[in-house]
Order: structure tokens, then sequence, then C-alpha cells
């Protein structure tokens, strides 16, 4: 099967359409999502996409006959051909990639390995109850290489990470909230209008605005201290009121009525 790209008023769809493997990912699959991640960034009438799969699985992960390939390569010559389709692209993770557009996910099952790494490259994370969550690299052997053990720390701190990491065992949608790297858990059948209630929600707010105040968190996030974070809200900042949109906000609300935005 492949993996979809819908756009409809600025909000993204992306669907993983490979049940037969429960949504896992393999190389060419993993190339399609890669372009797909570059044409919403890439798109200016874009706003905010939300990633799922089909069926009850959301991303059961890598495909194994692709990480058995891998790991076969890399004990033979310390290098693999199969694991550079995954990573030269940016990969499928959206590790190393910084997008500054909304990305919410829609988990409706398997959240596996691979999975729980692409849903760490989101932003806002939307469960079905029956969502099973897991990191299940160190149960087969493998690592979790495309961004997790750098990410979930600092998304949910350190106790929370470790329970997710050390013990690779299954994790329920209730406990995925607790821990934090789930924002809401719903009723399957809601799953995708709440969704997108969350996406039109954003798109309500001016475009360039939001994408500033993204970068600034993501990038103040990964700064060295707390003044280089300032300097690049300040940045972002100035960006945000040199645009049409700043002063339509003001007049729009001034005048009582909705804005309308341009993103520029």
């Amino acid at each position: 099967m492949t993996v979809r790209y819908e756009k409809k008023d600025h909000i993204v769809l992306i669907t993983i359409d490979r049940y037969e493997k429960r949504n896992a990912i393999d190389a060419a699959h993993s190339e399609q999502l890669v372009s797909h991640w570059k044409t919403f960034r890439d798109d200016p009438d874009a706003w905010v996409a939300i990633i799922t799969g089909v069926k009850n699985a959301f991303c059961a992960g890598g495909d194994l006959n692709q990480m058995g390939q891998i790991a076969k390569e890399y004990a033979e010559t310390g290098a693999s051909s199969t694991q550079n389709r995954f990573t030269e692209q940016g990969g499928m993770t959206l590790r190393r990639w910084n997008i500054y557009k909304p990305i919410i996910a829609a988990v409706n099952g398997f959240c596996m390995a691979g999975g729980m790494e692409l849903l760490g490259g989101t932003d806002l994370r939307i469960a079905s109850k029956d969502a099973v969550f897991s990191v299940t690299e160190p149960r087969r052997g493998l690592f979790p290489g495309g961004g997790t053990t750098a990410r979930l720390p600092r998304q949910i701190g350190w106790p929370a990470a470790m329970e997710v990491l050390l013990v690779a065992g299954n994790i329920s949608a209730e406990r995925a909230f607790q821990l934090g790297f789930v924002n809401e858990v719903v009723e399957r059948e809601a799953l995708m209008e709440r969704a997108f209630e969350w996406a039109r929600e954003i798109t309500k707010n001016a475009p360039l605005a939001v994408q500033n105040v993204k970068k600034s968190a993501l990038l103040g996030f990964q700064a060295g201290n707390i003044a280089e974070a300032y300097d690049i809200e300040d940045a972002c900042g100035k960006e945000v009121f040199s645009t049409a949109d700043a002063q339509e906000g003001a007049r729009a609300f001034l005048e009582k009525r909705a804005p309308v935005w341009k993103g520029k």
C-alpha cells in the first residue's frame, strides 16, 4: 500500500496505509513519508498536519525484515545501506528536522518502536482508549535510534522516560496520559474528529505567529542556556511583528470581526 497525503482548509492528513504489516515502515515507505513531510513543510497553504494509521494501528515501527537486514549488514561490514535509506533523508521520525508547523498525532492503536519515534516528532498527541505504546527495540536486541532516547527524557522527564525505555513493555493509553506523552485519550470513534477539532482551532490563529511560537519553543529548548533562548524568542517575535497578519489581527480586534490571515 502507501502513505497517503490529503489537504483541505489548510489542514494536511497523512495516513500510513500498510495494515498487512500493522503499518510498519520499510525503507520505501519511509521515503514516501519523508517526501510528504517536505511537501507539508514547504507549502505555505498547509498550516497544520495530522498523522495517523489505518484501522487499529498507528505504526508498529520499522519492518522487522529490514531491521534484521540492517543488523546483518552492520555485523558484516560495520555499515548499512538499508539503514541509510531510513536516515539519509532525515528519516520518518523527523529526527534532526525542524518543521515549525504544528503536527498532531492521532494514535488509533499500536504505536511501537519506530511508531514511538515518529510520535516523538509530533507536537500534540491524541490517543484512542485502546491504543498501546511500547519502545520494543530492546526486546528485539535492537536500538531505538530514531530520536526516542534523545527526545523522550526531554519531553516527559527522566524517571518517566526510563520506565518507557528500559522496561520496554506495553503502556496503555491512560498510562501514557499519566506519564505526559499523550495530551488526551478519547473513544476510538471520536479520535479523528477530535484531532481535526484541534487542527481547526490552530488554523484560527495566524499561521506565521503559530510557526514562530513553535520555532521559539523548539530552538529555545535546544539552546545552551536561558539567555540564548531569550535571544531566539526576541528574533521570532520581531519576525511576527513585521508581518501583515500582525496588523490584521489588531485591526480585526478593534473592528470586532474575525481576522483574515494571509500568512504574510
